[in-house]
């Protein structure tokens, strides 16, 4: 198949960020209920079911859209539940369950870069399903790292944001976590809104982009290695 076909490049990019994000959302899940907080089990929610982590807008169409544009493709999922209160530790439970969700991203990208020096290891030549599986373990690396840096950035309702809220004194802390009532439209502002107003301050572009390209730099550094 073309990978300029339209079909490849969803398939390429769409099937590494349903796992990315999955994963990313059942390891929060997981930790918390390490943590002392089952909230996340009782739900169903530590499932790798898609379905049950779809949210139609970051799962489906968003990076449908982004695919069949060529633009960088990244999204979310539903958020796994997770109540602080049953957490035995809540403030500093929080920050590892906010951590668990890019630490998981991360070491995917480690496995996905692992698995691509192992597909250029073994090939002849990178045709035909090679380079589809080349093609998606780039992707799945590629997917991971930038999915991990970017929910750390330190706003709600951002992984990065549950860190800061924990580090800060409790009467900031609390004033902090208020912005996430608004996080939605946070995300809409910050991804959608204000590229279109001041393209100079394209959080993505200017924020994440930079080092999340060093770091999948490192990692194609992997994949050399092992191939």
């Amino acid at each position: 198949m073309n990978p300029d076909n339209i079909i490849y490049r969803a398939a390429v990019w769409i099937v590494p960020l349903v796992i990315a994000i999955v994963f990313h959302e059942v390891a929060h899940g997981w930790v918390a209920r390490f943590l002392g907080d089952p909230t996340a089990a009782e739900q169903k929610r530590l499932s790798f079911n898609p379905i049950r982590h779809v949210d139609p807008i970051g799962t489906v169409v968003l990076p449908l859209s982004l695919a069949v544009a060529g633009a960088p493709v990244f999204g979310w999922a539903k958020p796994v539940p997770v109540v602080s209160r049953r957490l035995r530790n809540p403030r500093v439970g929080m920050m590892l369950v906010a951590l668990a969700g890019p630490g998981m991203n991360i070491l995917l990208a480690t496995v996905g870069a692992i698995g691509l020096g192992l597909v250029f290891g073994v090939s002849d030549g990178i045709t035909g399903a090679a380079r589809f599986a080349a093609d998606m373990l780039f992707s799945f690396v590629v997917v991971n790292v930038f999915l991990a840096l970017f929910n750390l950035l330190p706003l709600p309702p951002f992984d990065g944001g549950h860190v800061v809220e924990g580090l800060l004194p409790r009467p900031l802390a609390r004033e902090y976590a208020k912005i996430g009532r608004y996080g939605f439209l946070l995300l809409l502002g910050l991804l959608v809104v204000l590229p279109m107003l001041v393209p100079s301050a394209n959080i993505v572009q200017r924020v994440v982009a930079p080092p999340a390209e060093a770091v999948t730099g490192w990692f194609m550094a992997l994949a050399q290695a092992i191939a």
